[in-house]
C-alpha cells in the first residue's frame, strides 16, 4: 500500500543542475533506507545512491561521486537525490525505492516508484 512517487526530472544541458524528490505516500511502520537507481536506453538498471534509514549513512556509484547528494527529511516523507556537473551520460530514467536493510544492490529493493526522466543535452 505504501506507494513512492519520484518528480523532478526534465531536460538540462551539461553542466547544469537537477534536484530530484521522491515522496512516499500511505501509511508505513517506520523509516527504511532508501536508493536512487537509473536506466539509460538499452542499458540495465544500475545504482546511483542510497541512503540509511536517518539519513546517518550514504554511499554513491563512483560514476557520481563528487557531483551527487542524496538526502532525506523524515518530517517531510520525501528523499531527495541533488544532482550537480551533469553529463549526458547521466540521461536516464531514474527511479526511487526502499529496502528492508541498507544496500547498493537491487535485489535488495522491493519497493519502487514509477521513475522521472532526466535528459541531458551535449
Amino acid at each position: 500500500q505504501v506507494q513512492l512517487v519520484e518528480s523532478g526530472g526534465g531536460l538540462v544541458q551539461a553542466g547544469g543542475s537537477l534536484r530530484l524528490s521522491c515522496v512516499v505516500l500511505g501509511r508505513t511502520f517506520g523509516w527504511y533506507p532508501m536508493g536512487w537507481f537509473r536506466q539509460a536506453p538499452g542499458k540495465e538498471r544500475e545504482f546511483v545512491a542510497a541512503v540509511s534509514w536517518n539519513g546517518g549513512s550514504s554511499s554513491y556509484a563512483d560514476s557520481v561521486k563528487g557531483r551527487f547528494t542524496i538526502s532525506r527529511d523524515n518530517s517531510m516523507n520525501t528523499v531527495y537525490l541533488q544532482m550537480n556537473s551533469l553529463k549526458p551520460d547521466d540521461t536516464a530514467v531514474y527511479y526511487c525505492a526502499s529496502a528492508p536493510r541498507y544496500s547498493d544492490d537491487e535485489g535488495g529493493y522491493n519497493t519502487w516508484g514509477q521513475g522521472t526522466q532526466v535528459t541531458v543535452s551535449s
